[in-house]
């Protein structure tokens, strides 16, 4: 039998509910594979028609009633099309400026361009460059470090951006990478820092209160923000038995962990304002919010030049 005709035979190739459509998606309750008409997303991943009818069945008063909260009167932070655009566009970008730096001879010179510190803010060191607080997302310290953040961003930006809508999403990935460096200023001055860890904990904290407003279960997203948080302090842990210097240990990791808690409160934040002000008519005390938040993440960045410079 050819690879083909096994193929075809295999009925795990195949929607369920829909034998001549092929998908490769599976239920994240059942596994069984769902096409694009068959699946709904989840907190993580998707679930079937019967798996959701299930959830529904088994949801409480208090979780109806946050989810009819969430949805009532025209809420602005659905949008019409599943196609994550933006999610595609930051990922593309960001594999670019990898791709771009993997030219001898270019690769240093753009990570020095746009990584971050906070020297880059104090005017006594030299020019001041604010961009380096956004910029030090495009860029990766190796294929490891951007592939799995590209990948977290598209388990989860497949989900998020279609509940939040384009520009909302675009907004919470901004003010997340914002958010991770004003952390590494407040936390780790002097540290030099590149990735987008901060954005996608960004992300992780904006799922996790949205996905605590409308009643969804939330515990696999918080064992995951907790997984990933800790793993360099458990390294760090565990290095320093023989070094017996915890701090140099966690140092040494190469791991920002200021990036992630910074993107993490952030991300939480934006969650919050974007579960509070769903309905057309907020949009402008939604807009407004955001603006206060990222004046506030600004004004934290006089810190570091007042107290450590």
């Amino acid at each position: 039998m050819s690879t083909t005709e096994e193929f075809r035979r295999n009925g795990d190739n195949f929607c369920y509910r829909h034998p001549d459509r092929q998908s490769f998606v599976l239920c994240q309750r059942c596994l069984r594979t769902v096409c694009p008409d068959c699946r709904t997303p989840a907190a993580v991943g998707v679930i079937c028609p019967e798996c959701l009818a299930q959830q529904r069945a088994s949801e409480t008063p208090a979780q109806k009633k946050a989810q009819r909260r969430w949805s009532r009167s025209r809420p602005v932070a659905v949008v019409a099309s599943g196609r994550p655009t933006a999610t595609l566009a930051i990922i593309a970008i960001t594999g670019l400026a990898y791709i771009i730096g993997l030219i001898p001879g270019v690769g240093g010179i753009l990570t020095n361009a746009l990584g971050f510190s906070a020297l880059y803010l104090v005017p006594q060191f030299g020019p001041i460059e604010p961009w380096r607080l956004l910029t030090a997302a495009l860029v990766h310290s190796g294929f490891f470090h951007v592939g799995l953040n590209m990948l977290v961003l598209w388990l989860i930006g497949r989900n998020l951006e279609p509940l939040l809508g384009r520009w909302r999403f675009v907004a919470l990935y901004v003010l997340g990478a914002l958010g991770g460096s004003v952390a590494v200023a407040l936390l780790a001055p002097s540290t030099f820092v590149v990735g987008a860890s901060g954005a996608i904990f960004a992300l992780f904290g904006a799922l996790l209160v949205i996905g605590r407003h409308i009643g969804a279960d939330i515990r696999v997203i918080a064992i995951l923000i907790g997984i990933n948080f800790a793993w360099p302090f458990v390294v760090a842990l565990v290095t320093s038995l023989a070094t017996g210097n915890f701090i140099a240990a966690l140092n040494n990791v190469g791991v920002s962990w200021q990036a992630h808690l910074g993107g993490l409160v952030v991300g939480a934040l934006v969650g919050l304002i974007y579960a509070r002000t769903r309905l057309a008519r907020q949009r402008s005390v939604q807009i407004g919010l955001l603006v206060v938040l990222t004046v506030a993440l600004f004004a934290l960045l006089a810190i570091p030049a007042l107290v450590y410079y």
